[in-house]
């Protein structure tokens, strides 16, 4: 029996996105060829400015109400011209509105903007416009290309999760990051997947259990563990106090440990792996490795791996998924992947792919079994 559900909004959702991809690539039909290259060279200008608009925290600032200019750069203690010039330009770009000459208020866009949206991309922003991530892409990129290492690692002289564990304030941003990526990714990974055929979510590296979360949320028998690396299980079960009820986060637990060693064993087929967006961060050597302690600790137990990752087209790749695949190239030695580079993974890991699961987001959910 298939483990998808809502199929009819899912296929509707991927033609939504196959037409957004389509209007996407209009810019190219009608600019003449010289100024749409311009455009994107000086793509970012609209990056720097967006970033600059999050530090100074512009969105919380304005609220719902319509401030003028002067107002503004008071409270973010800053010189209103110059703030001026910033806001026309995000207004330019759609985000924010001119309602009147030098009065500014949020729009949809740039409500998700603001520190008391729950779903805010705040923490993503600044991540990824953060020092640590810019200068790989503005210092080292060609020297990546041309040689094949990790352009992060050479400017760091460390690679990505090794340099978080040694500068925590970065380890913290990066953690409230992935976090925001639920804003992103909505939650159609806990309501286009049965998970209620399950009794327990094993959840290798899930940082908090956001995810696991919002899964036992929807199925109140069901129990999750989550493993992750222990200065992230520290951490975490304190994080939801105060923001989840004591009853849900009693059937949360941690565990801390290394995925490249070893996981958590299966007890029954009623166990269910989550591994989400962790394969796309490694090589093919080290998800092997990941892969092999999974059909390890699941033997004997008909326990799934549900790995929820992008597959990439063989042919005309998305722009999404194009430029996820190259920040995973900038920052890691891990890749976005094709369905047959996931499928030559599994066959070298002892797994064979039962079903490939449909989303209401980017990504897709393969489960996977013990080959027979």
């Amino acid at each position: 029996m298939s483990l998808q559900k809502n199929s009819g909004p899912v296929r509707r959702f991927a033609k939504l996105m196959k037409f957004a991809a389509w209007l996407q690539n209009i810019p190219n039909k009608f600019t003449p060829p010289p100024f749409r290259l311009i455009q994107i060279g000086s793509a970012f200008w609209q990056s720097r400015v967006l970033h600059v608009a999050v530090r100074l925290d512009i969105a919380s600032v304005l609220g719902d109400e319509h401030l003028a200019v002067d107002a503004i750069a008071a409270r973010v203690s800053a010189q209103a011209d110059a703030v001026y010039r910033l806001l026309r330009m995000l207004a330019a770009m759609g985000i924010f509105e001119e309602v009147s000459p030098r009065v500014f208020k949020n729009n949809a866009l740039s409500d998700y903007l603001r520190e008391d949206n729950p779903k805010n991309v705040r923490a993503m922003i600044l991540m990824h416009n953060s020092l640590e991530m810019s200068r790989p892409w503005y210092e080292q990129l060609e020297q990546g290309v041309c040689s094949g290492d990790v352009p992060f690692q050479i400017s760091h002289g460390q690679e990505l999760y090794s340099y978080m564990d040694d500068h925590a304030e970065f380890d913290s941003l990066f953690a409230r990051a992935m976090d925001s990526v639920e804003a992103l990714m909505g939650d159609s990974f806990a309501t286009d997947f049965d998970w209620g055929r399950f009794d327990r979510i094993i959840d290798v590296g899930g940082s908090k259990g956001s995810k696991s979360l919002a899964i036992l949320k929807r199925h109140p028998h069901l129990t999750a563990l989550v493993f992750d690396r222990n200065q992230v299980v520290q951490i975490a079960a304190s994080y939801w106090v105060g923001k989840e009820s004591p009853a849900l986060l009693s059937r949360l637990s941690y565990q801390a440990g290394d995925l490249l060693e070893s996981v958590p064993a299966a007890k029954s087929d009623k166990d269910i792996y989550l591994l989400s967006a962790v394969l796309h961060g490694m090589d093919d050597e080290d998800c092997i490795k990941v892969l092999r302690n999974l059909a390890a600790a699941s033997t004997g137990t008909g326990a799934r791996i549900a790995l929820m990752e992008l597959v990439v087209s063989e042919l005309k790749a998305d722009f999404s998924s194009a430029a996820f695949d190259m920040q995973m190239f900038m920052a890691t030695r891990g890749r976005e992947r094709t369905l047959p580079e996931w499928q030559s993974l599994f066959d070298q890991s002892g797994l064979a792919l039962e079903e490939l699961i449909g989303l209401q987001s980017l990504g897709k959910i393969l489960v996977l079994r013990l080959k027979e």
